[in-house]
């Protein structure tokens, strides 16, 4: 039955290899159960019932992406978007958290318009070869970054030299560092769930050392959604800065969902010849929807998680691997103790191991072509060293068919490009600093 629902055989993977995926890919985005309600709380959202929103928009979506997309991709809360909502718009800008939903709702509304008439998708195959690379590349090293600050070997530095190397002689980074160690060995012996097993390893480790501590309870009551559900309102709707908002979070999360289907989809071998995703307009309609639910539910934009990659490089190939997922987060509104209690030196150490993965894309993009390299050099390092994955797709948006045009290449832009490079201007004029 499974098999005719998925075609697990058409995409050559099995039952146990998709639950395996399903798996590793909770467990390396499961913190987003715990680590969204305590961002949203600083908006003024109430933690508990913000826990209870965060687990099911994230079953929800997946779900979706699962049966209607039939790809191996997780849908949650966007770790960017909550930040932005909870310390920009409701912290920095004064707007009521509720207002503030109700900006996410109306963009949710929008995503669904723009693919229903398949606007995203035109929009999307408009992007070149090239920049498509630089995004799974440049997500690469930002994920790799990311875990490698979670695991202490990186640490802030100083005014002359922004990072440095931590102190990798704690007992933490010593058990992160033992972890990776293991993640790339079992790679390479090609040991099936190799990531899985690791964190596990790196958990278990963690707890006999008394690094972390091991839950005390493995059973919990779902919060209440009560204080929040249906709570969004559009009473500043009006507000210039309600419509610079709303602006935001819908070119943020577009060029999110874009760069995060390109590149997880890389790993999987999913885009064709041209770096497209076939049928990408399915995906890109869960996002919408999961976003549109989120706001309801009472949390924050929602899509496609980077951290999809670690599944898939477990080799996790279609929806089945998305069910599973659904599944693990419905059960955190019940055992959110437990499943949520990996520590971050065991499952840091995948975000570099599959970050690590995502760079082979680098290969595709023509460096020996200085019109394409310059913008993809450019998506790839600002992603990283701005820590905002919008920043870099929109420094390539606007660098691209200027250095295009200047080579004599502007005929080759696509009308999509240049709606592109209007947007992301917009986004740099109105981006909250």
């Amino acid at each position: 039955m499974l098999d005719r629902i998925f075609h697990l055989h058409e995409h050559k993977t099995s039952l146990r290899r998709e639950v395996v995926a399903g798996i590793t890919t909770f467990i390396t985005m499961a913190y987003i159960v715990v680590v969204n309600p305590a961002i949203m709380e600083a908006a003024g959202i109430p933690k508990d019932a913000t826990m209870t929103a965060t687990a099911l928009t994230a079953a929800l979506g997946t779900l979706l992406m699962a049966f209607y997309a039939n790809r191996p991709f997780a849908i949650a809360p966007y770790m960017g978007e909550n930040a932005f909502i909870a310390y920009t718009v409701c912290l920095g800008m004064g707007l009521r958290w509720q207002s503030a939903l109700g900006a996410v709702f109306l963009s949710g509304i929008l995503f669904i318009i723009l693919t229903i008439t398949k606007a995203r998708s035109y929009l999307a195959d408009a992007i070149p070869a090239s920049l498509r690379f630089s995004f799974a590349c440049g997500i690469g090293l930002f994920l790799a970054f990311i875990g490698l600050v979670g695991m202490g070997i990186v640490q802030v530095g100083s005014e002359g030299a922004p990072v440095r190397l931590g102190s990798v002689a704690e007992p933490r980074v010593l058990v992160s560092i033992v972890t990776l160690l293991l993640m790339g060995l079992l790679s390479v012996r090609k040991v099936p769930g190799a990531i899985l097993v690791s964190m596990a390893v790196g958990t278990t480790i963690a707890f006999l050392l008394g690094i972390e501590k091991a839950p005390t309870s493995i059973f919990s009551s779902p919060p209440s959604l009560a204080p929040i559900f249906a709570k969004f309102d559009f009473g500043e709707a009006i507000s210039p800065a309600f419509i610079n908002v709303t602006v935001v979070i819908l070119v943020m999360a577009f060029l999110d969902t874009i760069a995060t289907l390109v590149a997880v989809s890389s790993i999987a071998n999913f885009l064709d010849d041209d770096g497209n995703l076939p049928n990408i307009e399915k995906p890109m309609l869960c996002d919408a929807v999961a976003t549109t639910c989120a706001a309801i539910l009472g949390t924050t934009t929602s899509g496609a998680y980077i951290e999809s990659a670690s599944g898939i490089h477990s080799g996790g190939r279609t929806g089945l691997t998305a069910l599973v997922v659904a599944i693990l987060f419905l059960l955190t509104l019940f055992f959110a103790p437990i499943l949520t209690s990996v520590p971050q030196c065991a499952y840091a150490p995948a975000l570099v191991v599959v970050g690590a993965s995502m760079m082979t894309t680098i290969t595709r993009i023509p460096f020996d072509k200085t019109e394409e390299a310059i913008p993809a050099f450019f998506v790839i390092a600002l992603m990283s060293f701005t820590y905002n994955i919008a920043i870099g797709m929109t420094a390539g948006f606007v660098l691209y068919p200027l250095f295009m045009v200047a080579s004599g290449r502007g005929r080759e832009v696509k009308f999509g490009m240049w709606l592109f490079f209007v947007i992301s201007l917009i986004l740099f004029a109105i981006y909250p600093t």
